[in-house]
């Protein structure tokens, strides 16, 4: 402290007078920085901080099946209805349904508040015969990711945010479809219209064996607290959408079906009104193996009649999507309208083109284009308007996955996207996406607007082209072919591609895999019934079909080598560009392609398989060895009519290997 010249320290300076606005002249002092809160105690506190959803646009004029309704009679209809698709049919009537999560620790107290907002919604009424009908099961309908992230980490062991805020769960023993145990009621209907015995994907049951599946479904989820519900939709043609209803108990197939299915508005979703077709999955309670038709502990049932899929032992989240999509391979048709498997971009002329190959021919790497619009990577629809997306979400998979090779997919897997049965750091949580521990078969599932590029809405004109991928070990198929219709039918058909063995099988000769369709798993029709969709677009809309080998040239696989992406890539441009339309053509032996002489960028030499294998009698026995595979395989489609007559069968099978 200073001193003065008295050599005694200097007095403090007073402190500042605290001046108080004293507005109701009482002398207090009052801090009016922040008001107190509106809440009384912890649980109404949290209860404000949730802000309530409401639809963000007027429904006047809404032309939906709930519309004309207030919202309290809407609400309890839409609680009705989820009642009803969980009715047993034993007891001919479905479970007291209530909205909210049953673990909320205000969950009395936030219903009270909302039956206050929103009236009280009565469950409707039925007799007590067992304890089934003396509990409420919760409904979890429509959550968003977030609120689907929290179930999931709080209720559902393996499931982690990993480093990018995806959401990283595991599918139980079952990390890949099962085609065996997938059963198709056949019914007086289904018995003359879908395609059964041999080569074809659909394995029959009857009826009664569907309800006692269904039965045990639906009692295992009426068993549960809470039971999670998604109302979306299938197909961007909003002439031509089906609505659908997953009723399942895991949050991650809730957060799954909401990436891949088309996600409504708040208003088509106040309007829903009743779904076109249901699934209910119960895949983490088996099936009774002594139930007739059932060869395991899993069931995946199709009841097309009564437009409800039911699931039993196996929580592998691809079933459902699979399952829909064979649905649609079904509906579809019925309006004159192709259901396909392929990948689908559009340029920015409008020029679309379809890709269809299977897995390892690059249909995702070359569909997925900076220069042009992505509409979709998997599943489509060709109308008298063009074409559509069946889904709202992209299915990748992740196995050696890296920000150089696909750059879309890495930047896409961030808060919202579904990881299934990848393996990360247990510190980090950052995925080694080459780790095979848990599976090869690991999936990233995200909603289409996450790719940069996506069209949205994910429709578009008329195909221009339709590209067939064939990766073709034997190196015996051309680079490129461009394929007349009766050419591109064969081809569609038979879905070629070839696999290589691992060394650990200890196979070195390439494997030829047929696939009709390039999705003979999920088809539901005769392949020549599509092929002849197809034949008839292509004609009508002028589109051209080609033949692309991403395979191997100069030899079969072990001596050959893999045709260069960036070659690849080239055709596939002047494809698109129209160039490759102008170009000079000459015909191979035995398939009959008609292949260009030339193509800016690529080799002239590797255009002819021919004239890239030294051994030029090995090339002819490869040659013919691919011949015979293709006419066993298309043995099983020789004796199917198509048409008033056998004219278009024959032509088909003139446009196959010749010799």
């Amino acid at each position: 402290m200073a001193a003065n010249g008295t050599g005694l320290p200097m007095a403090r300076k007073p402190l500042a007078k605290i001046v108080t606005d004293d507005k109701q002249g009482n002398g207090m002092c009052h801090d009016d920085s922040a008001k107190g809160v509106k809440a009384q105690t912890i649980d109404e506190l949290h209860f404000l901080q949730k802000k309530r959803s409401a639809p963000t646009t007027p429904l006047e004029g809404n032309q939906g099946a709930f519309a004309s309704l207030p919202d309290d009679e809407r609400r309890r209809q839409q609680l009705q209805s989820i009642s009803a698709s969980l009715a047993s049919l034993t007891r001919g009537t479905g479970p007291k349904v209530v909205r909210g999560d049953p673990a909320a620790k205000s969950s009395q107290a936030v219903e009270l508040v909302a039956h206050r907002h929103h009236h009280h919604v009565e469950a409707p009424a039925i007799s007590v015969s067992d304890d089934s009908s003396l509990k409420f099961t919760h409904v979890l309908y429509n959550l968003s990711p977030a609120e689907l992230y929290e179930q999931a980490v709080k209720y559902e062991k393996g499931s982690f945010i990993t480093s990018s805020g995806a959401l990283a769960t595991l599918s139980g023993a079952k990390t890949g479809r099962s085609p065996r145990d997938k059963r198709v009621v056949m019914d007086d209907t289904t018995q003359n219209e879908l395609w059964w015995g041999r080569g074809s994907p659909n394995i029959e049951m009857d009826e009664h064996t569907f309800l006692v599946n269904r039965e045990r479904a639906v009692d295992y989820l009426n068993s549960l607290d809470k039971v999670f519900v998604n109302d979306q939709f299938l197909n961007w043609d909003p002439q031509n959408r089906i609505k659908v209803r997953i009723v399942s108990a895991r949050a991650y197939h809730s957060l799954f079906m909401h990436n891949m299915c088309i996600r409504p508005t708040d208003e088509e979703l106040e309007n829903f009104g009743t779904p076109d077709f249901t699934i209910y999955n119960a895949g983490q309670f088996p099936c009774n193996r002594y139930t007739h038709y059932m060869t395991s502990s899993s069931s995946i049932d199709l009841n097309l009649a009564r437009k409800e899929m039911v699931i039993l032992g196996t929580q592998y989240a691809g079933e459902m999507k699979k399952g829909l999509f064979s649905v649609m391979h079904y509906l579809m048709p019925k309006r004159q309208i192709l259901s396909l498997h392929s990948g689908c971009n559009m340029g920015i002329d409008g020029d679309v083109a379809l890709f269809f190959g299977l897995s390892g021919t690059g249909k995702t790497t070359l569909s997925t284009d900076h220069n042009r619009y992505l509409i979709g990577d998997d599943e489509h629809c060709w109308s008298d308007y063009g074409v559509s997306n069946i889904e709202g979400g992209c299915y990748a998979k992740c196995i050696d996955l890296s920000r150089e090779k696909e750059p879309d997919i890495w930047n896409a897997i961030k808060f919202g996207t579904v990881l299934e049965n990848v393996v990360f750091d247990e510190h980090t949580r950052e995925v080694e996406y080459g780790d095979k521990s848990v599976t090869e078969n690991t999936r990233a599932a995200y909603p289409i607007e996450y790719i940069p590029n996506a069209k949205l809405p994910c429709i578009g004109p008329h195909p221009k082209n339709v590209i067939l991928l064939a990766c073709d070990a034997f190196g015996v198929l051309p680079p490129v072919s461009k394929l007349n219709l009766a050419q591109t039918m064969y081809h569609f058909i038979s879905g070629y591609t070839a696999l290589v063995a691992g060394t650990e099988d200890g196979i070195k000769e390439p494997t030829a895999t047929f696939s009709a369709c390039f999705g003979a798993a999920f088809i539901m029709l005769h392949p020549t019934k599509y092929a002849a969709m197809l034949a008839e677009k292509m004609q009508k809309h002028g589109a051209t079909g080609w033949l692309v080998n991403t395979g191997w040239s100069g030899g079969s696989y072990g001596s050959g080598n893999r045709i260069k992406l960036a070659y690849t890539r080239k055709i596939i441009d002047a494809i698109h560009s129209g160039s490759l339309l102008n170009a000079t053509y000459e015909k191979t032996d035995v398939f009959g392609l008609e292949i260009p002489t030339e193509i800016e960028g690529v080799p002239s030499e590797i255009l002819r398989p021919d004239n890239t294998w030294g051994d030029k009698k090995a090339y002819k026995n490869t040659l013919l060895k691919l011949g015979g595979l293709f006419k066993n395989n298309f043995e099983t489609f020789t004796n199917y009519k198509i048409g008033k007559d056998t004219k278009l069968t024959q032509e088909i099978l003139a446009a196959g290997p010749n010799f």
